[in-house]
């Protein structure tokens, strides 16, 4: 019986009628027990474009007795990439019930479905499946199976899967870069470069590398390898990319090498909204609101329509700049002008916006009258405020809409302890210790990196496991005294513990961020730009320090911690009306 015609049918119509009619004739004609037949239309309906049809599909793949692996792994796949991921378990877990043996495309599908679910269980059941049925020299399996983790933010897991690969390729590396750089391991991402190339596996970092180590130098506030990147990108001929030129100009802005973001902006060809957003959140976190704005009419006047991104931008360098009149303009636009409705991240940037001028009680009438529901970052955003400015009976209130979410974590207790003491409410501090101890609330101990010549080296608060560990704490002592003659006075308050001054002095004179400075200082000429980050949001007494240490030493100091970017030149900041 000739199939080929009936299968080169099911490939070529284009009606839901005329497959309807071919579903009539096979059914008519028993070609329906024929697998090449059965699999071909099964696939057209479960995962052809304008054909597809979930109900139709599973109505079609419930008439067999006896289904095929193949007609499984259609189904499945069809699933992972739908609105019911877990119907795609369901058809796997029954396939094995069935003693139908799951083949590696059945076990891909999955675990693409618990991706979708984030389900880490049911992905390591699935993963268990893999290693029982021989599947384990799978590449492309393996890969997918440490997507799963990674997304779940199972870095470990993830890597021990990369570890025990026999053989990896480009898309296994960018996995686990990803995987890094999601799970805040920029800098073990960066050093995968390196080794993807020195490897047995005879692989080439692609342009998907390059995306994602530049998100990573962007992270880490790494200029040296960004560029070291950049060279790579042109040596290769990745340079006319659209993404990689944006996220060459976002890499530039976040290391605060803004001259070099705008060359790139310029030298972009046929600049999408991307491109143009990207370049306004430079301007924007490098303290350039009043020509961020700029940059955004320049944009609307060659046409480019802007996005919720573009807005994102402006509102932002709004916020960074204290242009409380003009956020409050461009914010009425977005809907009126655009027809964009403000999400959360909009509101953020005007909670920061009203929060910077002091402005909070307006900050919270604002948040209460959204469209949208206000999630935790934008509470978090008012609660940084509220120690801004010393408000304590808002941020008490801030606190309870975070535990009204179950959203609250150690950062927000934190900061609810830098309100209570810098107002001197010792017992509330005392209190709050209490509540932390008794519901196990770690903090994330500060930690800070510098990149030096290519290297990024790591500090901790009190420190003492670096190489040159006595030369660093002399020249701070050194840096700590240079200062104090120029006027510089410990901020008591930012030292949460409860401790005489003295103690507190010492505390505080050895914060990471402080660490990594004068390594900067020790390690590089007079007048080297030293680059920064920080995995928390710097204290203000360390903000004042490198304030004054940047006038004092005659050094840019470019840092980029928790929440923001912050550019200390000659004595002052990027961010100068926060503090």
């Amino acid at each position: 019986m000739a199939l080929e015609p009936v299968i080169s049918a099911i490939k070529s119509v284009s009606q839901k009628t005329q497959l309807l009619q071919i579903h009539a004739h096979i059914i008519r004609t028993n070609l329906i027990q024929y697998p090449p037949v059965s699999i071909q239309f099964l696939s057209r309906i479960a995962l052809s474009g304008p054909l597809q049809d979930a109900n139709y599909s599973h109505r079609f793949f419930e008439h067999f007795t006896h289904p095929l692996v193949s007609h499984y792994n259609t189904m499945i796949r069809a699933c992972s990439m739908s609105d019911s991921p877990r119907k795609g378990l369901l058809l796997y877990r029954d396939m094995r019930r069935r003693g139908i043996a799951a083949d590696p495309v059945s076990a891909s599908f999955a675990v693409k479905s618990c991706i979708r679910l984030l389900y880490f269980l049911g992905g390591v059941q699935v993963h268990c499946n893999i290693l029982k049925d021989g599947h384990q020299w799978d590449t492309l399996l393996l890969t997918v199976v440490m997507d799963l983790y990674s997304q779940c933010q199972r870095g470990g897991d993830a890597c021990k899967v990369f570890d025990e690969m026999p053989q990896r390729d480009t898309v296994a590396w960018n996995v686990m870069i990803s995987c890094c750089v999601r799970n805040n391991r920029t800098r073990d991402a960066l050093s995968l470069f390196d080794d993807m190339q020195r490897s047995n596996d005879k692989c080439e970092p692609d342009d998907v590398t390059c995306l994602l180590l530049l998100q990573a130098c962007a992270h880490l506030n790494a200029l040296e390898f960004g560029e070291r990147i950049h060279g790579y990108i042109m040596e290769r001929g990745y340079g006319v990319a659209l993404n990689l030129s944006n996220a060459l100009i976002s890499m530039y802005s976040r290391c605060g090498c803004l001259d070099k973001a705008y060359e790139m902006f310029k030298r972009t060809g046929n600049k999408c909204v991307v491109s143009w957003s990207a370049m306004i959140s430079g301007l924007a976190m490098n303290g350039y609101g009043r020509e961020a704005i700029e940059t955004f009419e320049e944009m609307l006047r060659i046409g480019i329509q802007p996005d919720d991104q573009t807005f994102t931008g402006v509102l932002s360098a709004c916020s960074h700049s204290g242009m409380v009149d003009e956020g409050m303009s461009v914010f009425d636009r977005m809907n009126r002008e655009f027809g964009i409705t403000p999400n959360v991240r909009h509101y953020g940037c005007m909670v920061d916006l009203l929060g910077r001028v002091g402005l909070l009680d307006k900050a919270y009438q604002l948040i209460m009258s959204m469209v949208v529901k206000p999630d935790s970052t934008i509470w978090r955003t008012l609660l940084g405020a509220c120690r801004i400015h010393g408000h304590v009976t808002l941020g008490e209130q801030v606190i309870g809409h975070l535990i009204e979410l179950k959203a609250q974590e150690a950062g927000d207790y934190v900061l609810l302890l830098n309100i209570y003491s810098s107002a001197g409410h010792w017992e509330k501090v005392a209190e709050v210790r209490k509540l932390m101890k008794d519901k196990a609330i770690q903090t994330t101990p500060g930690c800070s990196t510098i990149e030096l010549k290519g290297v990024v080296h790591e500090f901790v608060v009190d420190d003492v496991s670096h190489s040159k560990n006595r030369l660093i704490h002399e020249k701070l002592d050194e840096i700590n005294h240079q200062l104090r003659i120029a006027g510089y006075v410990v901020e008591l308050s930012s030292e949460l513990h409860k401790m005489d001054d003295k103690e507190k002095g010492y505390v505080l004179s050895h914060h990471s961020e402080k660490l990594a400075v004068a390594f900067g200082v020790l390690a590089t000429p007079p007048g080297t730009t030293l680059r920064v980050a920080s995995n928390v949001r710097i204290c203000v007494d360390c903000h004042n320090f490198l304030k004054l240490f940047s006038g004092v030493y005659n050094r840019d100091v470019l840092l980029r911690d928790h929440n923001r970017f912050h550019h200390f030149k000659g004595g002052h900041c990027s961010c100068r009306d926060y503090w």
